[in-house]
């Protein structure tokens, strides 16, 4: 059992439907149709949304794949319609919102790996493979792959893991033409993020994108390349061998497999509230791969 420790309540604003509360977004549709995604300051760890929230992550979030939708738009559309806020909305919900294009998503979590790590990391420990391609003997917790890889997930709900399937399964479930744009795609999204991670001292490690279509075109949806989507690795410590240290929620998993927390991450008991210095360096984590990415100082 896992999911969120308490669902929050959907706020309700005038012309907006609620649809969906997720680990970190709410989703709303407006009268005209389109998808408002409102990017939450929730965090979530080993299958579980915490008590506790990390303020500013939203905004971080939604400001990060805005950037980021910007230095990809020649390789691949993206939803966003506009970042307005809706008439009627919170004033918290201001930067942290986009209002976006109704797609028909793919059933399919897109990710790339271009280093050994996570899950990839336990199946080739058993196998020497990710996702069912075979990779060379000799690689470690870290390791740079010789090339980057398409290694596809199916997409779980809240609390449940995703699931890596072959990419033979993704052609069997959508078709061949439908498979390989995807794997073309994600892997030309990811090589750029890469290059422009590196030019900033950031090693992309992997990452996961979400696609639908709009009409017969594919589109790039919900985030992409920020620290809840991506390993980012600082890279002047980059040293295989070893876990990494990571602009993400490291502090947070730390502290909740440590026995201050108390907590047993293989109970059935809802994980405890966070003590304010890992929010405060969780957050600042945030906002550094913000900041160095971006170029621009978070305000």
């Amino acid at each position: 059992m896992s999911g969120f420790v308490e669902k929050p309540e959907a706020v309700q604003v005038p012309g907006l439907v609620h649809l969906h509360t997720g680990k970190v977004r709410d989703l709303y549709q407006n009268e005209a149709g389109d998808l408002v995604m409102v990017a939450s300051d929730r965090i979530s760890a080993y299958d579980w949304v915490l008590p506790t929230e990390i303020p500013d992550k939203g905004r971080v979030l939604t400001q990060l794949s805005l950037w980021w939708f910007d230095q990809l738009a020649e390789l691949v559309p993206n939803h966003v319609i506009s970042t307005t806020l809706p008439p009627g909305a919170p004033e918290d919900w201001r930067g942290r919102t986009l209002v976006c294009r109704s797609l028909r998503m793919t059933p399919v979590e897109c990710v790339a790996r271009g280093y050994l790590a996570g899950s990839g990391l336990v199946e080739y420990q058993q196998s020497r493979t990710v996702c069912g391609l075979a990779l060379p003997e000799g690689l470690e917790d870290g390791s740079e792959l010789p090339a980057a890889i398409f290694t596809p997930a199916t997409k779980a709900e809240v609390g449940e893991h995703d699931e890596n399937v072959s990419y033979e399964e993704i052609a069997r479930r959508l078709g061949a033409e439908a498979a390989a744009e995807l794997r073309q795609t994600t892997l030309a999204v990811y090589a750029r993020g890469r290059d422009i991670a590196k030019e900033r001292g950031i090693i992309l490690a992997d990452t996961k994108f979400e696609f639908g279509y709009d009409g017969e075109d594919l589109v790039l949806a919900d985030e992409v390349l920020t620290p809840d989507s991506s390993r980012f690795w600082p890279a002047d410590t980059w040293e295989p061998g070893h876990p990494q240290p990571s602009f993400d929620k490291q502090f947070v998993r730390d502290w909740l497999t440590s026995a201050e927390s108390g907590w047993d991450r293989h109970s059935e008991q809802p994980p405890p509230p966070m003590p304010q210095d890992v929010v405060d360096r969780t957050r600042g984590k945030y906002i550094e791969a913000y900041e160095r990415l971006t170029g621009v100082r978070w305000s």
